[in-house]
Formats: structure tokens, sequence, C-alpha cells
């Protein structure tokens, strides 16, 4: 089903699974009820609804996210994340042919000190643990360049765990203005005065990184959710 805020991938009684759009916040950061995930959520079940944001995707990825319907289920489900259970798969579309048609990448994440960014993270050895798998599903050719189409699965959720580590590998995530690109790039998005050069050097409005499925077990139960990737996506892999 999609309307005008979201595209709901399931709904009962005590969830809703949304696919949640590009370029779009999970928490409001100014009043437009229509500027954030929970507040299109909170239009979508009523302003008088309990709910409760489980996961989360940075303002730019695409894909599955998870609200509880009532504070114990939200309680559960949350503990369930925590244990690590929790089964999350992803897209990513990077620079360049990726040589292993797979492999884990085991780098630890903390704080970029050298960065004008506060957010920025980035590989240090002194950093909190951090695994990724991937997996080559397809090796792209096109006249701006080569790409790869990734299937990857983080074992553990650092902040911009995906993004990083695809970087420091040598494959960027395709249309990443802070770990794709001279972080000037995201400097100037922020701060409205980002070029048409700089636009088009990026490839794609938005990163190319999509959650795309999102396995666990609850209540006896086993949860499977999918969502494609918006046309953005599929267009530049030749879809």
């Amino acid at each position: 089903m999609t309307d005008k805020l979201f595209e709901i991938v399931h709904e009962d009684d005590k969830l809703l699974v949304v696919n949640k759009p590009a370029d779009l916040v999970c928490h409001p950061t100014k009043g437009d009820e229509m500027s954030s995930l929970i507040s299109r959520a909170r239009l979508h079940l009523g302003q008088a609804a309990s709910m409760h944001m489980i996961n989360r995707l940075d303002r730019e990825t695409t894909g599955i996210v998870l609200l509880a319907k009532d504070d114990e289920a939200a309680k559960e489900l949350r503990r369930l994340w925590e244990s690590g259970s929790v089964r999350k798969s992803y897209d990513a579309i990077v620079y360049g042919h990726v040589g292993p048609d797979s492999g884990t990448i085991n780098e630890p994440l903390g704080r970029d000190e050298a960065s004008r960014v506060a957010i920025k993270d980035c590989v240090r050895a002194d950093g909190s643990a951090s695994q990724t798998d991937f997996t080559v599903a397809e090796r792209l050719k096109r006249a701006d360049g080569k790409f790869s189409l990734l299937r990857v699965r983080p074992r553990t959720g650092r902040k911009h765990q995906i993004r990083i580590h695809l970087s420091h590998i040598g494959h960027p995530i395709v249309g990443d203005k802070l770990y794709g690109h001279d972080e000037d790039c995201y400097l100037a998005l922020v701060e409205g005065r980002l070029t048409g050069e700089q636009r088009r050097a990026l490839l794609l409005p938005c990163h190319a990184l999509h959650a795309g499925e999102l396995t666990f077990d609850w209540h006896d139960h086993g949860w499977r959710f999918e969502a494609k990737p918006e046309a953005w996506f599929t267009s530049f892999c030749g879809g």
C-alpha cells in the first residue's frame, strides 16, 4: 500500500512497517508535519496513538523502518535488537568493481576527530568493534565508470557503519556526500550551497544505500519484511 505519507510494507495491531523514502529524517528537526518519518506516522495512526520507532535510518538511506504501536511491543522488540538476533540486509551501489565475490570487513569505528563534520566517524584502532559482510550481486559497466551492486549484512549496528566500511576498502557508496567525496560536499548540502557541478559529480540525488530486508523471530513467529528501492536506485543499475 502506498499513500502520500509513505509506502506501507505491513501493518497490524502491534506493528507498522514502512519503506522510508530518501531525503527524509526519522525524527523531526522542524515543525512541518511531513518533514520526518515519525511525524508522518502520527498522521497515519492519529496523534493520540502510542508509537515507538524501533530502528532508524540515515536521512538519505531508504528502506525498512519498524514501528511498534504499544509500549510492551516496543520494549520486547528493542530487547530483540539489542540481542543481535535481528538480521538486516541492505543493497548498496559502490564505485568500482569489488574484487572478491564476498567478504567481511572487520574494522573498529569511532569519532573522526580530524573532520570538520561533528557527526563523522572513521576506522580507528581504539574504536568499537564493527563487522560488515558483503556479497557482490552484480558488477556494472556504465558510460560514467565501473560500479558494483552489493548485498550487505551488518553484524553490528554502529553509526554509519556500512558507509564507512565500504569507503574504507576503497569502494564508497555512490552519492555519499560524507564518506564518498570531499566532506565539503556534505557541508555544502547542509549549508544550502551545493552547486550543480557537485550534484553532477555525485551521480545520484541521494546515496545508494537501501535497507531491503529485515528478519527476526518474535512471539513464536518468524517475521520477514522486504521492500524495493526507489526508481533512481534501480535505474542506475539498468533496471
